[in-house]
């Protein structure tokens, strides 16, 4: 297929860099090399709850409260992104594939809160491997699905209408993501702050291995690699492994994936 995206070296883990630039560990390094747990339970559960209280920056914070609020690794943001901004909750563009509704709740690692008004930037290839915007590893802006940008909600959670992604070679299945803080809504562009976080959403095999069967799916030729041999992966991935949730009996008819991403909100990885 002569429009597949194909590898970059760019595409590679890289190491999080100290936020105050001292080349020392800062705080997001020194919890992403603990190995990037999973958040616990009650702040993966969409509500409030004795983990979400605030509890400053004590060092001698509650184990269990310390065990639910983890920095989620950085991932690479890899070579398909475009900074287009675009504040939108349906990306799909008439794209098929398995209905996915995601769900992304983030919170603040410091105080275990929801962060509410943050931008969660998603991209993602389509069924059969191919990014908008790129056709044979060239840069083409006149196509922009499964690409959009949506504020968190009062409890801290952005939901998008997507497809379940497709793959190519030398990759999992995976969902990019980006975190903007204190930037505006304009004109259905979101514009200035930060990014506070880059990284990538996974699937588990379970789910892949049937999805995979499914039309359009199937006619992807592309050697599929499973998230136990992406390197990428390996690096953190499991931390932002998507819960699923079948829609009704038939797969085809869709799925919701939820995660959470515990972030600092002033860090510019």
């Amino acid at each position: 297929m002569t429009d597949t995206p194909r590898p970059d070296s760019t595409e590679r883990e890289r190491a999080p860099e100290p936020a105050d630039g001292s080349g020392g560990a800062s705080r997001r390094a020194v919890i992403a090399a603990l190995g990037g747990a999973t958040l616990g339970a009650a702040a993966l559960g969409l509500s409030s709850g004795p983990a979400a209280t605030a509890a400053g920056r004590n060092d001698a914070a509650p184990a269990r409260q310390a065990a639910d609020c983890v920095l989620t690794p950085e991932q690479t943001e890899g070579p398909y992104y475009l900074d287009l901004e675009t504040v939108r909750k349906d990306i799909t563009e008439g794209k098929s594939g398995v209905p996915l509704t995601l769900r992304v709740k983030v919170i603040d690692t410091a105080t275990c809160s929801a962060l509410p008004g943050t931008a969660v930037d998603i991209w993602h290839c389509d069924a059969l491997g191919v990014y908008s915007g790129y056709v044979a590893g060239g840069s083409t802006p006149d196509t922009t699905f499964l690409r959009g940008v949506q504020l968190t909600d009062s409890g801290g959670v952005a939901e998008f209408t997507t497809v379940y992604p497709g793959w190519y070679v030398g990759r999992a299945l995976h969902i990019h993501v980006k975190t903007h803080v204190g930037g505006t809504v304009a004109n259905g562009k979101y514009h200035g702050g930060h990014v506070s976080h880059t990284g990538q959403l996974y699937f588990p095999e379970t789910y892949n291995s049937r999805v995979a069967a499914l039309a359009p799916y199937r006619n992807n030729t592309a050697t599929r690699t499973l998230n136990a041999r992406d390197g990428i992966y390996r690096n953190g991935g499991s931390s932002t492994l998507l819960t699923l949730t079948q829609v009704g009996s038939d797969l085809g008819k869709g799925v919701t994936g939820t995660v959470v991403l515990g972030i600092d909100p002033d860090a510019v990885p």
